[in-house]
């Protein structure tokens, strides 16, 4: 079975986008240990930035170091500057500093929320950039089904009160700047294996991030021990591992069939988070997790196109 047949088969793609996002809401999780272990206050941005670029830089380094011992060519092409560039502003850099400013001024029931907006964009996007990627009712019912599941997840865990201001702003455009970064993703790896893509997006996106960090705090403020570097060194591994899959998993389908499966980010991490940070799980987060699922199967059930709605 080669790489591509394992990506389009429809248990291949459930199982890579999965673990993907399962990978990526132990985050939450994982970030919130390691800001208590390095003294990491919530008002603290220049060392959330830091801490952040030092994350991606070693996922890079990770997948650089062990496809090279795998004898795989690593070898930076100067040809793919300009659209690692591009790929490493939108899917790591805007992203990320967007996220983490906008959650400063938000709620972790909303940040948690506005997560799930990734599908959204992507799915909206790929309806105008791709002919055979339009919008339809069934993905338009699985968007809603899908983000109904997200806020019954995270619904329980927070203050009731909803709002809307610069936090809320900053978080959505993190989520456009991603699901953008994605699509650059997606068209990259067309000229570029995902591997090598992964690995130099990272590595380049991460180092604005550490550039601002370094600008406010210094290069080296933080304390490191056994167990805060170990989190750290995960925190880098489900980040490679993460982009790896999904970057594979965009590459060979259309974006608006596997879009909804981000849906489980959010989930995923507020299961993650009751079990880890002792947090209370309530069964909307069983119900939320159903109604992901259903939009997802919403989603990927064949349309007729008569049901396809037309381009703008």
């Amino acid at each position: 079975m080669t790489t591509k047949d394992f990506f389009t088969h429809p248990l291949g793609i459930a199982v890579s986008a999965a673990a993907a996002t399962l990978l990526w809401g132990s985050a939450f999780p994982f970030i919130k240990l390691s800001y208590i272990s390095l003294d990491i206050k919530p008002e603290e941005m220049g060392e959330q930035m830091l801490f952040a670029g030092y994350r991606f830089l070693l996922a890079g380094l990770l997948i650089l170091i062990l496809f090279l011992l795998l004898k795989r060519n690593m070898k930076f092409r100067p040809e793919t500057t300009k659209s690692l560039l591009k790929i490493g502003l939108f899917q790591t850099f805007l992203q990320y500093v967007l996220f983490y400013i906008g959650l400063s001024y938000s709620t972790g029931i909303q940040g948690s929320i506005i997560a799930g907006t990734t599908s959204f964009f992507q799915i909206l996007l790929a309806h105008f950039l791709y002919p055979d990627d339009r919008m339809s009712r069934l993905k338009v019912a699985g968007l809603m089904v899908g983000f109904t599941g997200v806020i019954f997840a995270n619904w329980p865990n927070g203050d009731y009160e909803i709002s809307f201001g610069i936090g809320e702003i900053l978080l959505m455009g993190a989520m456009l700047a991603g699901a953008y970064g994605n699509i650059l993703a997606k068209q990259g790896s067309g000229k570029m294996e995902v591997i090598y893509l992964t690995a130099y997006q990272m590595i380049l996106g991460s180092l604005g991030l550490i550039a601002i960090g370094a600008f406010s705090v210094g290069l080296a403020p933080f304390d490191f021990d056994l167990k805060s570097g170990l989190m750290l060194l995960y925190l880098a591994f489900l980040s490679a591992a993460g982009f790896i899959l999904w970057n594979n998993v965009m590459k060979y389908n259309q974006v608006g069939k596997v879009s909804l499966y981000l849906f489980l980010v959010p989930v995923f991490g507020v299961m993650l988070s009751a079990l880890l940070l002792d947090e209370p799980l309530h069964y909307f987060v069983i119900a939320g997790l159903i109604l992901v699922v259903t939009g997802i199967v919403l989603v990927n059930r064949p349309a007729r196109k008569r049901n396809s709605l037309p381009a703008k």
